[in-house]
């Protein structure tokens, strides 16, 4: 069973290798593509590296090793920094492959280039296996760790998939074609599909993007939000309370809940052990108990403490 850790570790050992191979391929080749392979692996891999630091960051918070002077200077937790690292990490893909599609078209408009489709092909096959492997490596660990840093690397490694399975087949055309006819295509074959792969890929990281940054504004998930509402009104209701406030948000793997009942003024007292049971009932019926709940329960007469 591998942890998210071990996960991303790998992904990092395998992602730099295919990288180099990519940027030594793409030399040998003349082809933008192969080396536009390279490039969007060495992103993907500096992107992972600062994943796997602040999952590390993460995890380290609920246990021993996470209480010392880092804690003290973040004492409110790292959950924060998911969400950033996620939005980052859509970013800096999109970008590299605007970037490739500016130098495709250029390509296309200036009569393309030649390539050696024969080593290409060769990158292409290798390239292609280890993405999917990785890729159905990553999804299967998921399965188990539920990490959304885990789940965007294998989306990665499939990204990388479809860019390579394109290539293959664009080179396998190419090669098709020279010594024919149709052999003015060939120069044009790379920037073409590196043109085609880049329109394809651009879009997919939006969704990863979008959420980031919902998460950064402490935007409220709706059926969260209800929930919590559900679970909150059921005890107004029960405990004849005159109201409540709840505050809600998910922070990349954190679920920070904040809940206020106002109490009705007068209320006789209660031994503070009734009033900690009540929030252990609160928060059994909340769920979702764990590391990565932050939650707060608070009674108070006066509402203004609860706005």
């Amino acid at each position: 069973m591998l942890t998210e850790a071990q996960v991303l570790k790998l992904s990092i050992a395998v992602t730099f290798v295919v990288a180099l191979f990519g940027i030594v391929f793409g030399v040998l080749t003349g082809s933008f593509s192969i080396a536009f392979d390279g490039a969007y692996s060495l992103a993907d891999a500096s992107m992972t590296i600062l994943a796997l630091v602040v999952a590390r960051l993460i995890t380290s918070y609920a246990t021993e090793s996470g209480k010392g002077r880092l804690r003290k200077r973040f004492s409110v937790g790292f959950w924060h920094l998911e969400p950033i690292v996620l939005g980052m990490n859509g970013i800096v893909l999109m970008s590299v492959s605007v970037y490739a599609l500016i130098n495709a078209i250029s390509s296309l408009l200036s009569g393309g280039h030649q390539l050696e489709f024969d080593y290409a092909i060769v990158y292409a096959v290798v390239t292609l296996a280890t993405c999917l492997i990785m890729a159905y490596v990553g999804r299967r660990a998921n399965r188990t760790i539920q990490s959304d840093f885990v789940a965007l690397d294998a989306t990665a490694w499939m990204m990388s998939g479809g860019i390579t399975a394109a290539l293959l087949v664009a080179f396998i055309g190419g090669w098709l074609v020279e010594g024919t006819k149709l052999a003015w295509i060939a120069p044009y074959v790379d920037p073409a599909v590196l043109a085609l792969v880049c329109l394809v890929i651009i879009p997919m990281p939006l969704g990863t993007v979008r959420q980031a940054f919902a998460d950064i504004l402490l935007i409220t998930p709706g059926d969260l939000k209800a929930h919590v509402d559900e679970v909150a009104r059921a005890t107004v209701a029960r405990h004849g309370f005159l109201a409540y406030r709840a505050y809600v948000a998910r922070i990349g793997r954190l679920l920070q809940v904040e809940l206020y009942f106002i109490v009705p003024p007068g209320l006789p007292p209660k031994a503070i052990e009734d009033w900690d049971r009540l929030r252990d009932e609160i928060g059994d019926a909340i769920g979702d108990e764990g590391p990565d709940r932050w939650l707060t329960i608070a009674f108070t007469a006066d509402k203004e403490w609860a706005e």
